[in-house]
């Protein structure tokens, strides 16, 4: 007999916490439909833990990497946070769902998936997403607290980083390896997990 999709969702959520996420984590998964954010020709995958196609190249990414990602963020509700590269929507509705005081930006340099995304997120009223096809990040309405990257970059963009609060989180993929940037007064700490794979980063 086919599993249905409610019980592949709940068996997405068990893992997720058997993995150890944090609550506030694992709910927003529970909360946000991903089968929205994702073609039809898909929806029958949307809570296998695997990336899948988005068009124009895009994918939206695994959801246990997604929430490895959340977690090294570590969000806090009130927080003004960027994501880059936020495709089909899906992570700025998990990220409204755990800082629903707070500010959620998106950015995204393909004018489809802006206008798609935009539709999706009409619910979310404190997402706001921004087409930005020549420039990384979204200087004016910096600083962040936090800054999630959704695509592979060959290093740490400096813009990002003069983006960020003193004492806020990056994370972003770079290569294979997913990085967590803490900016302190002086400096960063910076920490690698490796074994990771993401569609590129495009930069001008």
């Amino acid at each position: 007999m086919m599993m249905n999709q409610k019980t592949r969702k709940n068996n997405l959520i068990e893992s997720l916490r058997i993995q150890g996420f944090k609550e506030n984590i694992v709910k927003a998964f529970e909360k946000v439909e991903r089968e929205e954010f994702i073609p039809d020709t898909y929806r029958s995958a949307a809570y296998e833990d695997m990336a899948l196609p988005i068009g124009r190249g895009q994918t939206i990414s695994q959801p246990s990497t997604i929430a490895f990602m959340l977690q090294l963020l570590d969000v806090q509700d009130g927080q003004k946070i960027l994501e880059v590269g936020s495709g089909s929507g899906y992570v700025l509705a998990l990220l409204s769902e755990m800082n629903p005081s707070g500010k959620i930006i998106g950015t995204e340099r393909i004018s489809e998936l802006v206008q798609s995304s935009r539709e999706k997120l009409g619910k979310y009223e404190n997402v706001e997403i921004f087409y930005t096809p020549h420039f990384i990040g979204l200087e004016e309405h910096s600083p962040f607290d936090r800054i999630l990257v959704s695509a592979s970059a060959q290093e740490i963009p400096q813009e990002l980083i003069e983006q960020l609060k003193t004492s806020g989180i990056l994370v972003i993929p770079v290569l294979n390896s997913i990085m967590r940037l803490e900016k302190k007064q002086k400096g960063s700490e910076i920490e690698e997990y490796e074994g990771f794979a993401f569609v590129p980063l495009v930069k001008d």
